[in-house]
Parts: structure tokens; C-alpha cells; sequence
């Protein structure tokens, strides 16, 4: 079995080989990175799930990096949930904090190695896939496409096909969330969802609706997860230097301005 945390930590941005250091040496290596190969920075996140949310999730990686972002998110808004602060206020740390750091290792949305377990790992990549396939857009020639240009990122076959499969079966809302066997995880799912997309239409929003329901979590709690990644993303919009975005799937590539 391929590594799952692998393949989320390049969804999101965040495999950069050599990098470290600051945020703005991170943010100087991706730049770099996405001149010489697109599709190993934000383009395997523009491909699977969409050009704008591709860019906006590459960017909050810079801060926090892989599955940590979902977690460190999830865990925010749990804690300001669990504190009774209204969504409106429950924002505030993620665009006032440089770095959104990952959750205790105690809280139960811990992202270490050892009490992650790779199954819900792959869990958290299928909750993202079927979330950027909630419209509908997604066809055979589409996923087609989308699999040509998966194949230039740089992933090992195992991965491809899982992708590959992933993009074709129906989605099987059931075992995603019975794979979630704690509230913590719960939110994860959710957050992880809510981070493919911006919900900005009636079927996507009507997804994350049935997803909430499903997961049984509260409506207040969803609202400071809705609050949470709003506002990260948003940070990482107003924070991020222009950029040429990845072509959409089919569209004619735009040359870079570097």
C-alpha cells in the first residue's frame, strides 16, 4: 500500500523537496518549484480539484503544510467551539497568526506518524475528491484528462490507480463517514471537504449540507469549521503575491509571467 499521508501532503502543497526555514523562505522555494514543474506544487491539487482551490490550498500549506492543515484547522475550530466564541470571533486567530500551528499531540487530532492511522489517511483524500465532484462537472472525458495530467506529478503507480479509481466509482458516502470513529476525526472529514471547495453553488453546498448531517455534528460546529477555513483561505488570498494560476483541465496553457 502506497503511503496516503504522502499523496494528501502533495494535494496540499506541501512534499517541497529541501524546503524549510521561514515562511518566506518556503514560500521563495514553491515559487521556484512552480516555475520549473507546475504540477509537483499546486497543480496536483489544481487538476484533482480545481484551479482557484488548488492555488488557495497551496497557499495555506506555505503556513502549516499537509495534513496538518486539516487537522490544525479542524482543531481550531473545535477549540473555539468547545470555548462557546460565536464563528464571527472564532476567526480571528487564523488571520491575525503567521503560522497556524498543528494541534496537541493529546487533543485528538494529532497528525503524528504513529497514532495516524493511513486508512483514514486515504479517507481524508476521498473526502476531498468526492466534495470537488459534488457538481457534477466531473465526465468520462473529463476524468480522462484529468488522469493525463495526474501523470506528470511525479506519483507512484499505486497512487494513480487509486486516483484513478477514485474518480470513476460513485462515491460511497457510508463508509466515509463510518470510517470516522471519533468526533475528532469527524470534524477532520469535514474540514477536509470544506477545504476542497468554496461551496460556492447550490449542489456543492447541498453536499456539505448532507455531509454535515451525516457526521452528526452540531450546527454550531460546522458553522466555526465554515468560519475557520473561510478565513484561511481568505488570508491566503490577500497574502499570496499574484501568480499565473494552473490551466483548467482542457483550457489552452497561459505562459508564465516569471
Amino acid at each position: 500500500m502506497f503511503d496516503a499521508k504522502k499523496l494528501l501532503d502533495q494535494l496540499l502543497g506541501s512534499q517541497v523537496p529541501g524546503a524549510g526555514g521561514t515562511v518566506r523562505d518556503r514560500a521563495g522555494q514553491l515559487t521556484q518549484m512552480a516555475k520549473d514543474n507546475p504540477l509537483k506544487t499546486a497543480g496536483l491539487a489544481a487538476v484533482l480539484l480545481g484551479t482557484g482551490t488548488g492555488r488557495d490550498i497551496a497557499g495555506g500549506a506555505l503556513k502549516l503544510g499537509g495534513l496538518a492543515a486539516i487537522a490544525g484547522l479542524g482543531y481550531q475550530a473545535y477549540k473555539n467551539y468547545q470555548a462557546g466564541q460565536t464563528p464571527a470571533a472564532a476567526d480571528a486567530p487564523v488571520q491575525s497568526t503567521p503560522e497556524l500551528l498543528p494541534p496537541p499531540a493529546d487533543s485528538g487530532f494529532s497528525t503524528a506518524p504513529e497514532v495516524m492511522r493511513n486508512d483514514f489517511v486515504l479517507v481524508l483524500v476521498r473526502a476531498m475528491i468526492a466534495a470537488a465532484r459534488a457538481d457534477g462537472h466531473i465526465d468520462d472525458a473529463e476524468r480522462a484528462r484529468i488522469m493525463d495530467k495526474v501523470k506528470l506529478s511525479g506519483l507512484d503507480s499505486e497512487a494513480e490507480s487509486f486516483l484513478r479509481d477514485e474518480l470513476s466509482k460513485p462515491v460511497d458516502l457510508d463508509a466515509m463517514v463510518s470510517a470516522a470513529r471519533t468526533e475528532e476525526e469527524r470534524v477532520e472529514l469535514y474540514t477536509a471537504s470544506r477545504l476542497a471547495i468554496d461551496a460556492d453553488n447550490r449542489a456543492e453546498r447541498g453536499y456539505l449540507d448532507q455531509l454535515a448531517g451525516r457526521l452528526g455534528l452540531a450546527d454550531a460546529l460546522i458553522d466555526h469549521i465554515e468560519a475557520t477555513v473561510s478565513a484561511a483561505k481568505t488570508a491566503t488570498v490577500e497574502t499570496q503575491p499574484a501568480q499565473t494560476s494552473v490551466p483548467q483541465i482542457g483550457e489552452t496553457p497561459v505562459k508564465s509571467p516569471w
